[in-house]
């Protein structure tokens, strides 16, 4: 049976990069076993991506590429990629150049050795220490800890994936983050592996320290889904209870220092901060319950959200 491969790229405002990547990539394709596409998909560039990609898809047919008609993030880019890409195994990587397509055969090996899930350790991360790589440390940390997956580097693009383990939900948010996370709970097998990580030398980077917040948020709401999805009443049950058996607290206190040792009420102040606490408990719960109304959305429409302004060689 002839072995597939999809290489999907998200790429925002990469004029610079998307040439050089692709004969890199040219050069990788020729050397493995495997019928491979290249599939770019382009977040509304406003430099001149769009025309490096046309140039590029006309020239080889096995390049293809989709230009949303604005901008939508990278989970929206590599979401569309895997809907719109055909191949066994997949590889995600990122389009700035940073992530070295030599270190692909060593992914694909890993997966042909019985692994669902293949990430890429970027051990020696090129980028700024405060900005990038402090931020990345806590993340993965706090992921690791929470998910019980023992990984090093969550955020790193470059991964390889069998198609079977990546179709069973949606991606949105910053989850791609965080597939790895989610296919290890639904009982994928995952490995990581050290690979290269190279300097930026054009365009410039798009990732925040906002980024973390945003990784952990997605993270809390995949275990609720996951956890709870189908059984909610144990988790809204259980901080009713608690939050009622706490409120029965106070009020006891309350009224038995004013009965039994002639106490003033306690300060106003008091019950308009218990008020708050209960308002960020109520909009906690409601937040979460908006994540789970739109995740079922997303999963049951035949298609996600995203305009396609272009596609090519499809």
């Amino acid at each position: 049976m002839e072995k597939t491969l999809s290489i999907i790229i998200p790429v925002y405002n990469e004029e610079e990069n998307v040439k050089r990547l692709y004969l890199e990539l040219k050069e990788v394709i020729n050397k493995i076993d495997y019928k491979s596409e290249i599939v770019y998909v382009d977040d509304c560039s406003s430099d001149g991506t769009l025309e490096a990609l046309k140039s590029i898809a006309q020239d080889d047919k096995k390049v293809k590429f989709i230009r949303f008609s604005k901008n939508y993030g990278q989970t929206a880019a590599i979401s569309t990629g895997i809907k719109n890409s055909t191949g066994d195994v997949i590889v995600l990587l990122d389009g700035d150049l940073q992530n070295d397509p030599a270190d692909i055969p060593m992914l694909l090996k890993n997966i042909e050795d019985g692994n669902d899930v293949v990430s890429g350790w970027r051990k020696n991360r090129k980028d700024t220490f405060i900005t990038r790589k402090l931020p990345s440390y806590i993340a993965n940390y706090i992921i690791s800890l929470f998910t019980g997956l023992k990984i090093h580097d969550f955020g790193c693009t470059l991964k390889a994936y069998k198609r079977e383990v990546l179709e069973n939900f949606a991606i949105y948010g910053e989850m791609h983050r965080l597939l790895s996370a989610y296919c290890f709970w639904q009982g994928a097998k995952v490995t990581e592996v050290v690979v290269n990580h190279r300097p930026r030398l054009y365009g410039k980077s798009k990732y925040g320290i906002n980024r973390t917040l945003k990784v952990i948020l997605d993270l809390m709401v995949i275990k609720f889904i996951l956890s709870y999805l189908t059984r909610p009443i144990y988790i809204f049950g259980g901080i009713a209870i608690t939050a009622f058996l706490a409120g029965t607290a106070v009020n006891l206190f309350v009224i038995g220092r004013k009965i039994f040792f002639s106490g003033q009420w306690l300060s106003p102040m008091f019950f308009i901060g218990f008020l708050l606490w209960s308002m960020s408990v109520i909009c906690l719960l409601l937040g979460i319950i908006m994540e789970v109304v739109v995740r079922l959305y997303l999963e049951t429409k035949d298609e996600l959200p995203f305009k396609i302004a272009k596609k090519e060689n499809f």
